[in-house]
């Protein structure tokens, strides 16, 4: 079995700055890649950040500029600095992955996620 566990959310104002963690445990032999979701209030949970394997990076146009992803790949870690923190970008973070172990093809992982909201 594969978990995700995130941590580092919680509340913020506007402006300010916060670091989520997603670390991945289990029988896991290769971690490809990871990304970080967001769903605000009532509304679809919509990718904002990803990062492969190799370090190639990618983000959401409403976070680029502010939000920055990185990954440990010893510690099957990947992070999300998020700064110039905005009251939209409140909801609920979620950590994801694809994931190949040692009982199973490669599969899409998710984290339990993590609440993030900033005040005005």
């Amino acid at each position: 079995q594969v978990q995700l566990v995130e941590s580092g959310g919680g509340l913020v104002q506007a402006g300010g700055s916060l670091r989520l963690s997603c670390v991945a445990s289990g029988s896991i032999l290769t971690i490809n890649r990871m990304a970080w979701y967001r769903q605000a209030p009532g509304k679809a949970r919509d990718a904002i950040a990803a990062i492969t394997s190799s370090g190639t990076t990618l983000y959401d146009d409403s976070v680029k500029g502010r939000f920055t992803i990185s990954r440990n790949n010893a510690k099957n870690a990947v992070y999300l600095q998020m700064s110039g923190l905005k009251p939209e970008d409140t909801g609920v973070y979620y950590c994801n992955a694809d994931i190949l172990t040692a009982y199973q093809f490669e599969s899409e992982y998710w984290g339990p996620g993590t609440q993030v909201t900033v005040s005005p």
